[in-house]
């Protein structure tokens, strides 16, 4: 990737692909590669047990020291909100992540995502998001797994037509899916 300034970045990416595709690394590289001073991570995971735990070790040792690291598994646009008026960019890793930690909480989904949708049009910084791809593999053979496959392709769908740039990584390369100029 060429050095580019932050302002080149535009106003909401999505990041998609299946799991360790490379979408994080991306997304941290594109941020990265843009030359900011430095950025926020909002970060949705919720180490629940050793492996993800282990997973959470790995995502935060791998990044520059000069990402803030902000926590926020449920209340996602606030912390947009309250973190995006800086004027640093902002990585939120990952939408699949908090969609789950929604549903389990008995959150409504479409709430959470209207108010997402708002806070990514009221920030003044660039914000990138990193989701699953979950609809490519099987059916799951039961009903919170269907319902969690159906709200994470509608939750994708929503935050592409809202995003300016939309890009899917496949084996750590990245394939543009939607690209329209901010404003």
């Amino acid at each position: 990737m060429e050095h580019r300034p932050v302002a080149s970045l535009p106003p909401a990416t999505l990041i998609l692909g299946g799991a360790r595709a490379g979408k994080s690394r991306y997304a941290e590289e594109m941020i990265l590669t843009a030359g900011p001073p430095a950025a926020i991570y909002l970060a949705t995971a919720q180490a629940g047990d050793v492996d993800m735990a282990t997973r959470i070790l790995a995502h935060k040792a791998r990044r520059a020291p000069l990402w803030q690291t902000v926590e926020e598994p449920l209340q996602l646009a606030e912390a947009l909100t309250a973190h995006g008026q800086a004027g640093r960019p902002v990585l939120i890793d990952c939408l699949t992540l908090w969609l789950s930690n929604l549903m389990l909480a008995g959150e409504d989904v479409d709430e959470h995502g209207d108010q997402l949708i708002e806070a990514l049009g009221g920030v003044p910084c660039p914000v990138v998001m990193v989701a699953n791809e979950v609809g490519l593999g099987i059916v799951p053979d039961n009903r919170l797994g269907r319902d969690f496959r159906d709200a994470a392709g509608r939750l994708n769908q929503r935050i592409a037509q809202a995003a300016h740039r939309v890009v899917f990584v496949a084996a750590g390369l990245p394939l543009l899916l939607k690209e329209r100029p901010a404003g």
